[in-house]
């Protein structure tokens, strides 16, 4: 592969002064010369789809500058897929800013301000000054519209979102540091094997739908188990 700043910025999907942007930082190696024409590689679309995902995640440019310098500037392409691969899993969903009209659309019934208020204790939008509103988990907001709309005190709805949150932002990091300890360090200390590297690239694609329903099914018992423990004797 062999592609001009104009074509990999096109494959990459930004512009071509993101690129050069990037470059400057030193988030991308040198491209190859050919006379006055720098030519860019899979290495290079890759180390570049990297850095997006890592935006993605919220990292800041010096937080990604600082990830990026324990890679190999050599290290090809195959490998920063699998980087890419393994941090995909766990990368949140994106927020959307949306008008009301939209917003409306979008939850499957019109959201009066009482409603949006609390869908915003629930941690799903945030209300923003010039009118629009910014949906922190679009995949939340329909059943989220239909939470707000029960009965239930605005302190009730915030505390419990709370302890979900408290909870599951915990088990997110337990969870991912016990991936990185178990899969992750033998291959990078096993050596790399393309083999091995196709196995875990695969793994890592699989593994968050996986783990979410094992999730899910395993607070329904959790619920019930508490609600019987409650009933008394």
């Amino acid at each position: 592969m062999e592609l001009t700043v104009d074509e990999l910025a096109a494959r990459a999907g930004v512009t071509v002064r993101t690129v050069r942007f990037y470059a400057g930082r030193g988030l991308l190696p040198p491209p190859r010369l050919r006379g006055r024409t720098g030519l860019y590689g899979e290495d290079h679309l890759a180390r570049l789809e990297l850095v997006r995902e890592l935006q993605s995640l919220g990292l800041t440019l010096a937080a990604i500058e600082k990830h990026l310098k324990k890679i190999p500037a050599d290290a090809p392409a195959e490998d920063l897929a699998l980087q890419r691969a393994l941090l995909s899993p766990w990368a949140p969903e994106r927020p959307e800013l949306l008008d009301r009209h939209e917003l409306d659309r979008r939850a499957g019934r019109h959201l009066e301000d009482d409603a949006l208020e609390r869908l915003e204790a629930l941690g799903v939008v945030e209300l923003l000054s010039d009118g629009t509103v910014r949906v922190i988990s679009p995949a939340l907001l329909g059943v989220s519209a239909e939470l707000a709309e029960l009965p239930i005190p605005l302190d009730t709805l915030a505390a419990a979102h709370a302890a979900v949150d408290r909870h599951t932002s915990a088990l997110a990091v337990e969870l991912q540091d016990v991936f990185q300890q178990t899969i992750v360090r033998p291959y990078r200390e096993g050596g790399r094997s393309p083999d091995e590297r196709a196995r875990l690239t695969e793994l890592a694609g699989k593994l968050k739908p996986l783990l979410i329903q094992s999730l899910v099914t395993s607070f329904q018992h959790a619920v019930d188990e508490a609600i019987r423990r409650s009933v008394p004797d």
